[in-house]
């Protein structure tokens, strides 16, 4: 394997870090995978990640050769089940069972590959997030009927950005524009006992960057600077683009159709937010391509998340409660990690997406500018801001407490 050409071992490198950042990987654990290959194969490197730029500088011992590559390239979107297979392939090589030439091939036929789920299952599992969003909120069956179904209106627009790259710029703001005038027609038409707001949240909750918040927070935390950075302000931005296309919809769509006195309709039982966790979880697996070989320990770590961060906020607050659930999510995740081989993101996306507070940021975005909450929310900002660095120890502490067997 490592007589291979140094052409082969930096082309090999190059495909294998674009691949993984185009997979949602963070840019430390994504620097220090590409090291560790790197220095497996013989080789000196260095890499600077960030969302939407790569830099490989590679070279032999003795500086003979050397080669450095910079490319422009587009934000990742989070794709665990061909991280998986990435993952297994770069595995087998350094295990010496595949040459580079016949991982390369792998790795090409994997980045060629088609989504294993259709567009029925995508839209169900868009449909079931949304729903699951609103009844882990505890508002009641209206929003989680009409949650589920505006989600879907949401999924029409995800297909058609797919075939228009018009439509592909300004998608976040119009699905949140369509979804807020869709929640105005049927509070005005269909049913009044519609809580407007939090059904347009609960229908873009896909859209809402919680993690990559967390995620660019962790990066900060671990002195990547650029990187960290840059991604925080692109979730801002997003974050920024949804509230004005909501914001936009729902005044078009009282412009349109009136305003209609709210009926406070029944509140859901609590026992429906561990029903919530199993709905979201499971259609998680589908929107983020999670093999389902790893599917229940994905949904296990959503259900410890939640378990772990609400019995430790009945002794003390919310962000400890945080705190507590991301480490429970992180030995977990790196309990995954050594006994499956398989990356520890592929089960610490899915607690993490539980127990990041990106709804909370919304939620108090419109607080600020209106106002007003639509849900029952006390000092919301400054929850917020606890909860992401919660988060954030919690996983190092984790680390600590139960190093991962691979930087993945």
């Amino acid at each position: 394997m490592n007589t291979a050409s140094f052409t082969q071992k930096r082309k090999f490198i190059v495909k294998l870090g674009k691949m993984l950042h185009k997979y949602g990987t963070p840019a430390y654990r994504l620097e220090a995978h590409l090291m560790e290959v790197a220095t497996h194969l013989n080789l000196k490197s260095s890499f600077v990640m960030s969302p939407t730029s790569v830099t490989f500088v590679i070279w032999t011992d003795g500086h003979e050769e050397e080669y450095t590559h910079v490319a422009r390239v587009e934000p990742g979107d989070h794709d665990l089940g061909s991280l998986a297979d990435t993952d297994d392939v770069v595995t087998r090589m350094l295990a010496g069972e595949l040459t580079i030439e016949e991982a390369d091939a792998n790795l090409e036929t994997i980045d060629t590959s088609k989504n294993p789920f259709n567009n029925w299952f995508t839209g169900f599992a868009f449909m079931v997030s949304g729903a699951a969003f609103a009844m882990l909120m505890g508002t009641s069956w209206n929003d989680v009927l009409w949650s589920g179904l505006i989600s879907l209106v949401v999924f029409l627009f995800v297909l058609w950005s797919a075939r228009s790259k018009r439509v592909t710029h300004m998608l976040e703001p119009l699905v949140a524009i369509a979804a807020a005038i869709a929640a105005c027609a049927v509070s005005s038409y269909i049913d009044p006992g519609v809580n407007i707001r939090l059904v347009v949240l609960s229908s873009i909750i896909v859209f809402i960057p919680g993690l990559a918040l967390a995620l660019g927070f962790a990066e900060l935390s671990a002195r990547h600077l650029v990187s960290g950075t840059a991604r925080v302000m692109d979730a801002v931005m997003l974050l920024f683009k949804l509230y004005f296309g909501a914001f936009l919809g729902i005044s078009i769509g009282f412009a349109l159709f009136g305003q209609t006195d709210f009926i406070q309709p029944e509140a859901l039982p609590k026992w429906t937010a561990w029903l919530a966790i199993l709905l979201l979880c499971s259609s998680l697996i589908i929107i983020f391509r999670t093999k389902l070989k790893h599917a229940s320990w994905s949904i296990a770590s959503g259900f410890i998340a939640y378990a772990a961060s609400i019995s430790a906020a009945v002794y003390f607050d919310f962000s400890i409660g945080a705190f507590v659930g991301a480490f429970a999510v992180g030995v977990f995740s790196n309990l995954f990690n050594r006994v499956v081989n398989a990356p520890a993101s592929i089960v610490a996306m899915q607690g993490l997406i539980v127990l990041v507070p990106g709804s909370k940021t919304y939620i108090g975005l419109n607080s600020l500018i209106e106002g007003q909450s639509f849900v029952n929310a006390d000092q919301i900002g400054q929850q917020t801001f606890l909860i992401f660095m919660s988060l954030v120890a919690g996983l190092i502490f984790a680390n600590v407490a139960l190093p991962p067997k691979k930087s993945l």
